[in-house]
């Protein structure tokens, strides 16, 4: 029997920028020996190997994943490591596993005994957590909120409430073109004095990142986040 391959989680940058600005030159290098891929979009995949100078794209083998991919088909990723070869995961924006249908890739891996091996990168939800100044050791991310205004209300107080109880700082992302409903949710139903983080296009040459209290916020222009990506964070 074969000894499976290595599965390597690859970091992908976060917009368009120069890649040896935000992923080391080991994870540029270890790219280019690997033949076989398992990523979101084929597109963006395809993309980002040239942007690591990949010697020849066609020669990449990819197996796309997302959240409809059912479980029993998930066995056929993971063959070519099976079989002995590397192979690399990566995500369309950030680090694989962390907001990502990619986190069954791995889970299933490692109960294949296959050696897992995450590399370092940029990801928006780590970096927006070490800018923020809240509690770096009770936190939490909780992904989407709500879509129905209603019920985005009610979660938004419900993690206002957590803040407080257990001192645990939280933290979400929207869809990008929804992020000014989100932001004028956030200004309603928070206290005055509940600190709010809001983080845009993190590593990227229009990074914003900014912390004030809602009494601030409601007197500043709104941050220019429309369709761009960006982590929202509260604490008291």
């Amino acid at each position: 029997m074969k000894t499976p391959g290595i599965l390597y989680l690859l970091p992908v940058a976060l917009g368009e920028c120069d890649l040896e600005n935000v992923l080391p030159k080991r994870n540029l290098d270890l790219v280019k020996t690997l033949i076989y891929f398992v990523a979101e979009n084929a597109k963006e995949a395809r993309a980002f190997l040239k942007q690591c100078a990949y010697p020849e794209i066609s020669r990449a083998q990819l197996s796309l994943i997302n959240q409809h991919v059912k479980t029993d088909e998930l066995n056929a990723f993971l063959e070519p490591l099976m079989q002995g070869n590397n192979m690399g995961l990566m995500s369309d924006a950030g680090c694989p596993g962390i907001a990502d249908p990619g986190a069954d890739i791995i889970k299933l891996a490692h109960k294949k005994g296959i050696k897992v091996v995450p590399l370092v990168g940029p990801s928006s939800i780590v970096l927006s957590i070490m800018a923020s100044g809240f509690n770096g050791q009770n936190f939490a991310f909780n992904g989407y909120l709500p879509i129905d205004k209603i019920e985005r209300g009610r979660r938004i107080k419900e993690l206002e409430n957590i803040c407080l109880k257990f001192k645990q700082a939280q933290y979400f992302i929207e869809t990008p073109y929804r992020n000014g409903n989100v932001f004028e949710d956030l200004l309603k139903t928070l206290q005055p004095s509940t600190q709010l983080l809001v983080a845009t296009n993190i590593t990227l040459s229009d990074e914003c990142i900014s912390v004030k209290p809602i009494s601030a916020w409601k007197k500043t222009t709104a941050p220019d986040f429309f369709k761009k990506p960006t982590v929202f964070g509260i604490y008291l």
